[in-house]
């Protein structure tokens, strides 16, 4: 059984970026281990008071994958790798477009599996950049719920 929990205090904070962690190290095979630190001091440094975050948690309250979502756009989606293709994204993402209007996400481009897993829910590219937000070399592309 899994729930949403759309409330997560700052003393689940350490949780979600473990959670962050553990999913990046199993799908962003393209980052450098100084790229996971510095996305990671991002993350602890404000991005997480930036969006609206909400989560799944199992039923012993486990948090299995979170969203964070700002102005219509889904800024991040992570689901922890011992939960995935259990259908936790699938539930975050859906819950995003239907009750926090989102119809924006930008995904590395070198992140295959992501970007189509936003395709097969609709999401078309509508742009790409060649550098990430922070400036990286690693390209974005731009989505749009179509």
């Amino acid at each position: 059984m899994m729930y949403f929990s759309a409330e997560i205090p700052e003393q689940d904070y350490p949780e979600l970026v473990s959670l962050w962690e553990a999913s990046v190290r199993a799908t962003h095979h393209f980052l450098k281990e100084s790229d996971i630190a510095f996305y990671k001091s991002l993350i602890l440094g404000g991005y997480l008071q930036e969006v609206a975050l909400c989560c799944m948690r199992n039923e012993s309250g486990r948090m299995m994958g979170f969203s964070g979502t700002a102005e219509g756009k889904l800024e991040m989606l992570f689901v922890h790798p011992d939960y995935r293709n259990e259908g936790v994204g699938k539930k975050l993402l859906l819950h995003a477009i239907e009750n926090q209007g989102v119809n924006l996400v930008d995904v590395n481009e070198d992140n295959v599996e992501a970007a189509g897993f936003y395709a097969h829910f609709g999401f078309k590219t509508i742009g790409r950049s060649a550098l990430d937000g922070a400036g990286n070399p690693y390209p974005i592309l731009h989505m749009e719920l179509q």
